[in-house]
């Protein structure tokens, strides 16, 4: 793997790789190269049975804006994770082929490569794996098994694709999923002005400086020091921990969230942490999509923190919360949206090639 430490030069370099239009271009070939900032580290895993490849990206992309997957022809993976959204829809919940809402909210695709635990309750331990599940889930694409490769067989293009990346013309499901998974883990946001002042290139308003502070300090009444502690959960270059946490919604989970998959009692009611990144523009917030504002995320974290036996450790200590000023949430956000990546949002690499 390649590191830059630069995250700005690499969303320039990105811009520029290639950005394919299906009718002009030639498939692109061989292996395919991530960039992505040093601080951002290299602990993720790529399957061995699924090496990133030019054409795999390439393929993976259309699959991703292709609506022949879906059961009814009229979805696509990118109508629930849109690019100028930073890969989610706007909406609290989902809605799929039969008109029905999702059970949680969509969440963000940036940055997955790092991920280890996918979906809100950390269900999947892979692209290849999680993509399966909407392919397939009766409230989102519908396809049974094997309904969508079947659609793409007959097609003119697709299974000379698919022979070009897997060495046959044979469409699966299992192949499909490869595909979509090369292309997500090319997902990288890594040039925003935040990335930008880490890199010396960007200086912090006033504002920003002390939404940054309240961010990463823990409060301390008895020394008269206030905080956010927000970094705990949501620190490090990649603005999140791999950590699964109740934040208090509700007194009573009406979603057991990450208990259902390991059966934990102490696990009810706790989600996977979610990266900040592109946070301003992925609205509605929470896995139930309670909160349509920074502003009111905020408002829960200083005001309305629920108790309960599972709550955050780094949360309980709060009564109801941290009690944030109008001008501490004010700079907050202000620091919130740093964290956009314009470059990510319009690079025409991930747009719809179709």
């Amino acid at each position: 793997m390649r590191f830059w430490i630069g995250s700005f030069i690499v969303a320039v370099v990105l811009s520029g790789v290639c950005a394919w239009t299906v009718a002009d271009d030639p498939v692109p070939a061989g292996p395919y190269t991530l960039l992505y900032p040093a601080s951002f580290g290299g602990r993720f895993t790529i399957p061995a049975d699924n090496p990133m490849t030019q054409e795999g990206v390439y393929l993976g992309r259309l699959l991703f804006y292709e609506p022949k997957l879906s059961s009814t022809q009229t979805i696509s993976c990118a109508s629930c994770h849109q690019q100028a959204r930073a890969f989610t829809d706007g909406l609290a919940l989902s809605i799929g082929v039969h008109g029905k809402t999702t059970r949680r909210n969509s969440m963000s695709l940036t940055n997955l490569l790092w991920v280890r635990q996918l979906f809100w309750d950390g269900r999947s331990t892979s692209l290849e794996e999680q993509a399966l599940v909407p392919l397939g889930h009766t409230d989102e694409m519908g396809s049974k098994p094997g309904e969508a490769a079947k659609a793409l067989q007959k097609t003119i293009p697709y299974p000379v694709l698919f022979k070009q990346v897997f060495g046959s013309d044979t469409i699966t499901d299992v192949r499909i999923s490869k595909a979509l998974a090369q292309f997500e883990r090319t997902l990288i946001s890594a040039n925003s002005r935040y990335d930008q002042y880490a890199a010396g290139q960007y200086q912090l308003t006033e504002s920003e400086q002390r939404g940054m502070q309240l961010f990463n300090r823990s409060p301390s009444p008895e020394r008269n020091v206030r905080g956010g502690n927000c970094a705990h959960c949501h620190g490090g270059a990649k603005l999140f921990q791999e950590l699964f946490h109740n934040n208090g919604l509700d007194k009573q989970a009406t979603d057991s969230g990450r208990q259902a998959i390991t059966g934990l009692a102490l696990d009810q009611g706790r989600f996977r942490v979610p990266t900040l990144r592109n946070i301003a523009l992925t609205a509605p917030y929470m896995h139930d999509g309670r909160f349509n504002s920074l502003e009111k995320v905020l408002d829960h974290y200083s005001e309305h923190i629920q108790p309960s036996p599972m709550l955050a450790p780094e949360l309980a200590g709060q009564p109801n919360g941290f009690h944030l000023t109008t001008g501490e949430k004010t700079d907050l956000i202000s620091f919130l949206r740093l964290f956009t990546d314009s470059t990510f949002i319009h690079n025409p690499q991930f747009a719809n090639p179709h």
